[in-house]
C-alpha cells in the first residue's frame, strides 16, 4: 500500500478506482434529495476535471441556500485553516459541483462564459443552477484538491447578481496579448490571493492561447510559476544572518522548517506514519533542488511545490536567501485528504508566527538545530537521516565566507 503515498489517487496503480479514496466517498454529502434546481452564493469556486482530457467536466460549485459573505468560508484557505477536519468536511459536503462536458479549447460555450464571469469575482456571487437529474449525495476526495460534495450535470445556470471583479483581474483577463506567466507575475505582485489566480488560470482566462486547465494541474502550475518567479529575485539577495527554525502543526501535519545562511537550496522530507491517510505502515520520501532550480517533476508531487511557494514568499518578503530544510511528518490524526493547500497554509502560518506555533528560534550550529527539531519528530532520527542530502552538505562543507 505504500505506493499510495506517491500516487495519492492519481490512478498510477492502474485500478479503475482508488481504494483509499473510495472509503471516503461513502461519506454522504448533504443535499436536498430529488431536487434538480438550487440557488446559493458561490464562494466563488469553479472546478475543471482531468478525466477524459481534452474533453473534461467543468463548472461552478455552489452551497445551497447560503448567501453573502457566509459562503466565503467554503473555499478560502485562510478561513478553512482555522477549522478542524470534521468542520472542513462538513462545509465542503454542502458544496454542490455543477458541471458540463467541454473540450479544453472551447472558449465560447455559454456555460463556460458564465463560469468564467463567476471565477473572476473576489466575493461570493448569487447563482442559480438547474440539473438534468438530482445530484448524487456522495463526496469526492483527492490528495491534491479540497473535498467536494454532490455533483450534477448542468442544464442551465444564471448569475443573479453582478460579480465584483478586481480591476487588475479585469484588465489582465481583457488583455489577450500578454503571456499567462506575465499575468500571473502581475497578479501576484498586486496581492491577488493565490487561490484566485489558480481559479482564473484553470477556467481559461489568462494568456494568449487560452484553454481550460484541470484544477489539480493548475494548483501545481501556479505554485511552480510563483516559486520560480520569486527565486529569480531571491538569488540576488544576501544570505540570512542566523540559523533559524520554525515549527507548525495543523490537521495532523507536523512541520519543522530550518533556514541556514547559505545560497538558496530547498529540501523536503515527508514521513508518513502508520495509519495516516495514505499509508498503513511507515513511509519516508524526499526531494530537493539546489541553487540552479528543480529538474523535472517532484517525486513528492504537489506538496513539494506548495511548501516551496510558502518559503520563497517569506524569503522574498525579507529580501534574503537561505538554504531551506523541511521535515513534514504526517500523523494518524490526518485521517482524510484535504488537499495541498494544507501544506502551503501551514508553512505560511509557521513563518508568520501564527496559530500558536513556537515562533522563530535561533541556533549557533546546524547540529544544535537538528537536535532540537528531531526531539519533536515522532519518527527516530536514524530512520530518516539518510534523506538529508542537501542538509548534510550544509553541515559538512565549509563555505568561502568562513575563511574571510
Amino acid at each position: 500500500m505504500n505506493q499510495c503515498v506517491t500516487c495519492k489517487g492519481k490512478g498510477l496503480c492502474g485500478r479503475p478506482k482508488c481504494p483509499v479514496l473510495e472509503r471516503f466517498r461513502e461519506i454522504e454529502a448533504i443535499t436536498d434529495p430529488g431536487t434538480t434546481n438550487l440557488s446559493g452564493a458561490s464562494p466563488p469556486s469553479v472546478f475543471v476535471g482531468r478525466r477524459g482530457y481534452p474533453d473534461v467536466f467543468a463548472g461552478p460549485l455552489i452551497p445551497p441556500n447560503i448567501g453573502g459573505d457566509e459562503a466565503q468560508q467554503y473555499e478560502d484557505p485562510g478561513v478553512l485553516l482555522s477549522k478542524n477536519i470534521d468542520e472542513i468536511i462538513g462545509l465542503r459536503s454542502r458544496l454542490v459541483r455543477s458541471y458540463t462536458r467541454l473540450n479544453v479549447k472551447t472558449m465560447h460555450d455559454p456555460f463556460l462564459l458564465t463560469s468564467q464571469e463567476l471565477a473572476m469575482a473576489d466575493a461570493p456571487v448569487d447563482t442559480e443552477v438547474w440539473f438534468a437529474r438530482p445530484p448524487a449525495a456522495r463526496m469526492a476526495f483527492d490528495g491534491m484538491l479540497m473535498p467536494m460534495g454532490p455533483a450534477g450535470e448542468l442544464t442551465k445556470i444564471t448569475l443573479t447578481e453582478n460579480p465584483k471583479v478586481p480591476t487588475k483581474i479585469d484588465y489582465l483577463v481583457s488583455d489577450t496579448d500578454v503571456l499567462a506567466s506575465d499575468s500571473i507575475r502581475e497578479l501576484h505582485r498586486s496581492r491577488i490571493p493565490q487561490h484566485h489566480i489558480t481559479r482564473i488560470f484553470s477556467i481559461g482566462l489568462l494568456g494568449k492561447d487560452r484553454k481550460l486547465v484541470p484544477t489539480r494541474w493548475s494548483i501545481t502550475a501556479i505554485d511552480d510559476m510563483i516559486g520560480k518567479m520569486l527565486l529569480d529575485d531571491i538569488r540576488d539577495y544576501p544570505e540570512i544572518k542566523d540559523i533559524v527554525l520554525f515549527t507548525a502543526e495543523k490537521f495532523g501535519n507536523h512541520f519543522e522548517i530550518l533556514m541556514i545562511p547559505r545560497c538558496f537550496s530547498f529540501e523536503l522530507i515527508e514521513i508518513w506514519l502508520p495509519d495516516s491517510v495514505w499509508s498503513d505502515r511507515l513511509w519516508i520520501g524526499s526531494d530537493r533542488e539546489d541553487y540552479g532550480g528543480k529538474k523535472g517533476y517532484s517525486s513528492l508531487a504537489g506538496g513539494y511545490y506548495a511548501a516551496r511557494t510558502a518559503v520563497v514568499e517569506y524569503l522574498h518578503a525579507i529580501r534574503r536567501q537561505a538554504s531551506i530544510f523541511i521535515v513534514r511528518e504526517i500523523l494518524p490524526d490526518y485521517w482524510a485528504p484535504l488537499g495541498v493547500w494544507v501544506i502551503r497554509e501551514a508553512v505560511r502560518g509557521a513563518l508568520a508566527g501564527k496559530g500558536g506555533d513556537l515562533g522563530a528560534r535561533r541556533f549557533d550550529s546546524i547540529d544544535d538545530a537538528l537536535r532540537d527539531l528531531s526531539g519533536r519528530i515522532r519518527t527516530p532520527h536514524v530512520r530518516w537521516q539518510n534523506e538529508m542530502q542537501l542538509l548534510d552538505e550544509c553541515r559538512f562543507q565549509r563555505t568561502l565566507t568562513e575563511f574571510l
